[in-house]
Parts: C-alpha cells; sequence; structure tokens
C-alpha cells in the first residue's frame, strides 16, 4: 500500500471548522489514536502532513510509532497576513518574522518548512484562484531562508507564474499545482520538484452539487493532461490526497488519489508514484535537503 504524501490530521473531511474546534485549547489524542489506528489497519505507513497550528500534526507524529507509521510534519503552515492559509496556519508580516517562524519550526523538531504561496482554486469559476498569490520575489526569499536553515520546502501553489516562480526558487515540491501552461509543465519535469497534485480535492466532489460538476471537470481534465505531460517528460508525481479536506476522507483518500491518477498515469501508475514517494521521504525528514543537495552534486558532476 503506498503512503498518503498529503494530509491533515487535524481535518475530517466533513466540515473544517468543527474539525479544528474539537482540538481548540486540548488536542483529542482519542480523534488521532482512531485515524491513526484506520491508517494502520489499511496497511499505510508512510503520512506526511500539511500542518497546522493547533498542535495536532505534532501529536499524530508522536504517537504514530506505536501504529508503525512513519509520519512527517512540518509543525504548522506559514503564509504572509492577510493571504490564504491563516485558517490552519501561522501568518508573518515581514521577513524577520518568517525567519522566526522557520526558528520556532526548527526548535519543536518539524522536519520541513510548508509555505502557502497562493489561494484555491475557486470551484465555481474555472481559471480562477482565490486570494492574491506571493511575489516571485517573496517567494524566492521565503525559500532561500528555509533552505539556509536545513528544510526542505512544501509549497501549496496554483496558477501558472506561481508556480513557475516556486520552481525557479527551487522549491522540493508543489501542493496541488492547478492550471499550469505547458511551460510551467516542462519546468516542473525538470526541476527536480515532486509534484502531488491531489486530484481527490477536485474529483471526489463531482456529483454532490456543491459545486458547478462542469467547472469541477473542466479542472479536473486540466490536471489530469497536466500529469501525464508531467510524467512523460520525467518528472516526479506523488500520491498525496489532501485528506481532511472537504469530501476527502482519510485512509480511503489513498484509493481515491490512485484512481484519479490511474486515470492521467494509466499502467505506469504504480511505477511513477512509488519513485515519487520515495523521493518525498528522502528529502522530506530532518536532513533530507542535505542528502538531496549531495545527491544531485554526487550526479552533476557526473
Amino acid at each position: 500500500m503506498f503512503g498518503d504524501c498529503h494530509i491533515h490530521m487535524v481535518l475530517d473531511g466533513v466540515y473544517y471548522r468543527d474539525a479544528i474546534n474539537a482540538h481548540r485549547g486540548h488536542v483529542r489524542d482519542d480523534l488521532i489514536r482512531a485515524t491513526l489506528t484506520d491508517y494502520a489497519r489499511a496497511g499505510i505507513r508512510y503520512l506526511r502532513d500539511g500542518g497546522d497550528a493547533f498542535g495536532v500534526c505534532q501529536r499524530a507524529r508522536a504517537l504514530a510509532p506505536e501504529y508503525g507509521i512513519e509520519y512527517r510534519i512540518p509543525c504548522f503552515p506559514i503564509c504572509l497576513k492577510g493571504r490564504y492559509g491563516s485558517f490552519i496556519g501561522r501568518t508573518f508580516e515581514t521577513m524577520a518574522d518568517y525567519r522566526a517562524l522557520v526558528a520556532e519550526v526548527d526548535s519543536a523538531g518539524g522536519d520541513f518548512i510548508k509555505i502557502m504561496i497562493s489561494g484555491l482554486m475557486d470551484f465555481d469559476r474555472y481559471g480562477v484562484v482565490t486570494s492574491t498569490p506571493l511575489s516571485a520575489r517573496q517567494i524566492r526569499e521565503m525559500i532561500d531562508i528555509a533552505h539556509g536553515e536545513g528544510f526542505s520546502v512544501m509549497a501549496h501553489a496554483n496558477g501558472a507564474e506561481t508556480i513557475q516562480a516556486a520552481l525557479e526558487a527551487g522549491v522540493d515540491s508543489v501542493e496541488h499545482g492547478a492550471y499550469m501552461n505547458a511551460d510551467t509543465v516542462r519546468a516542473m519535469a525538470q526541476s527536480g520538484a515532486v509534484w502531488v497534485p491531489t486530484l481527490s480535492t477536485v474529483g471526489n466532489l463531482i456529483g454532490n452539487g456543491r459545486y458547478p460538476d462542469a467547472v469541477l471537470r473542466r479542472i479536473l481534465d486540466g490536471q489530469l493532461r497536466n500529469i501525464a505531460e508531467c510524467a512523460r517528460q520525467g518528472g516526479a508525481i506523488a500520491l498525496g490526497s489532501d485528506a481532511g479536506a472537504y469530501c476527502v476522507f482519510h485512509t480511503r483518500a489513498v484509493e481515491d488519489e490512485y484512481a484519479w491518477l490511474e486515470r492521467a498515469l494509466g499502467a505506469g501508475t504504480e511505477v511513477v508514484i512509488t519513485a515519487g514517494e520515495a523521493e518525498i521521504r528522502r528529502r522530506f525528514r530532518r536532513g533530507g535537503l542535505a542528502s538531496f543537495t549531495k545527491g544531485r552534486e554526487t550526479h552533476d558532476a557526473d
């Protein structure tokens, strides 16, 4: 069984506010243990959490070894004040603030840094991304700071220009990655970054009536085409469902995500995502950036 390279233990797939409120003031071990039990029973042995500001992912990582699960966390997502992500992450206003948050992740034993550099797809309007994205300069500085402290960087990113800026800055994984154009797909394939497209966040909504199916299908079809092309060009792609997001339920989401990826990758699905997960597991741990950089330097020297 594959791991899930993008989950949120704090969320439950139903309603994010209620899920978060369940842990406010006191992290609920019973809820975490129940979810870890389900993952263990399903044979899922690797989880990479996208983080939360409430301590849930940190507690999950502490408990996960009891269930035979390797669990990696950024502690909390980091976002610019006034932009998307504050409901689940920590915000900064200046780069000095950002440096302090990176230092806090380091002190807390975080495995990597998670940055929020764009909004979400607007499921009512094709091609629209909610919230103003960060500038290329801000994205580069954030990634440079994290790399300078020895952390790999996971970036929530949608929109071709934003994704391109992250790739040019050396981001280690791109989460979601909607609305890439041909140039950005090519850059993704050539970058060494791992793309975690989280198709379940779109595909699982089709037919439930909350958003127009025509818009959802158009977004999904575009993602499937880009995934197929990225893989054809040798890009790294990993299975990550965004489990906990609306209609993306823990454990079951691994099968859902595999099925969506299979639409794009066909018979090569297992090979592609096995390699992508291996790269995520190697890079997104404490010290993982150093081993990746050393390996890349050795390869370049050859």
